[in-house]
């Protein structure tokens, strides 16, 4: 089927020590945004400070963000679904690593290595492996799989091994190297935005915490959910070898990533959402770059494949 998600037998699991500056980091990006969201929403409530403005900023910037990781980063850098220019390239690196989800190489490397692991030993982020039986093995498993994993030292994939293509892209590297002026970005942008919108600073500083702080947190759980409910709960039509399963109710906040078990079965293809009912928003724009010219050799799964592919849908 095409599928890259099983590891041969064979293969050596070769982990990486996480520097503690990266743990530090890894800690603050996670933790600060949902206090921020907490202190927001009191202030809003009290204080009535959320305006149609922020709300308004807050999509803006959840979805251009967002489509910089499951277009960008995902679906572009890691499974080469597609082709666009260089610079088309470096712009959605750029996009993706104002989610402060991590520098783009590394975030890249990291999702190779789960494929070639998936539930198996050596998977950066499985709820199934090393977690234990019954309940609390379960809750365990998707603490880990959801958030766990991020302070990890399994998390950490070499780069040498899993994006070589990518190191080797002196435009991608910058973008990679520049990491925090690209989330120091996202943020002016939210902040300028509502500036623009309210004409006051004080808007301005609205639209920073829910276009900034807000939708770092949203997006954050939005991925970390195709990590830990994606491989836990919902339909596998396709016999991955792996847990992986389509969650039809979390296709919109994801951008269409949740339909995970589909993904699995044919990780190169542009679409995740393979059947018409499936809302895949991250394709629809992957197909209208191809018809303006801006995407090409976008991959695509024959129809008589994935149904010959099929398997017993579970729950």
């Amino acid at each position: 089927m095409g599928q890259e998600s099983a590891a041969a037998p064979n293969t050596v699991v070769r982990p990486v020590t996480m520097p503690l500056v990266d743990r530090i980091a890894s800690g603050v990006v996670t933790a600060v945004p949902p206090l921020i969201v907490l202190v927001a929403m009191w202030f809003g409530w009290i204080g009535n400070l959320l305006a149609w403005q922020d709300i308004l900023v807050l999509v803006l910037s959840y979805v251009v963000i967002g489509t910089g990781v499951t277009v960008g980063f995902h679906r572009l850098l890691t499974h080469r679904s597609f082709k666009c220019h260089r610079v088309v390239r470096a712009g959605f690196a750029a996009l993706g690593s104002a989610a402060a989800e991590g520098p783009v190489i590394d975030w890249v490397a990291t999702h190779r290595k789960h494929h070639q692991f998936s539930d198996l030993e050596g998977d950066p982020h499985s709820p199934h492996v090393g977690h234990g039986s019954g309940f609390r093995g379960a809750l365990a498993g998707l603490a880990h799989a959801h958030l766990g994993w991020v302070f990890s030292d399994m998390e950490v994939a070499d780069e040498r091994r899993y994006a070589k293509d990518l190191l080797a892209d002196p435009l991608i590297r910058f973008v990679d190297k520049t990491f925090v002026l690209w989330v120091a970005l996202g943020l002016a942008a939210a902040f300028g935005l509502g500036v623009a919108l309210t004409g006051t600073v004080i808007g301005g500083l609205t639209a920073l915490l829910w276009g900034g702080a807000a939708r770092i947190f949203f997006l954050h759980h939005a991925t970390f959910s195709i990590n830990s409910l994606c491989h836990y709960f919902g339909r596998r039509d396709y016999d991955t070898g792996d847990e992986s399963r389509n969650l039809a109710w979390l296709a919109i906040p994801t951008w269409g990533e949740a339909w995970h078990n589909n993904h699995h079965a044919f990780p190169t293809s542009y679409r995740h959402g393979l059947r018409r009912w499936q809302i895949d928003p991250s394709a629809a724009l992957i197909r209208l770059m191809e018809m303006t010219g801006v995407a090409w050799d976008v991959v695509r799964v024959d129809p008589a494949r994935r149904e010959r592919s099929l398997a017993v849908p579970a729950a």
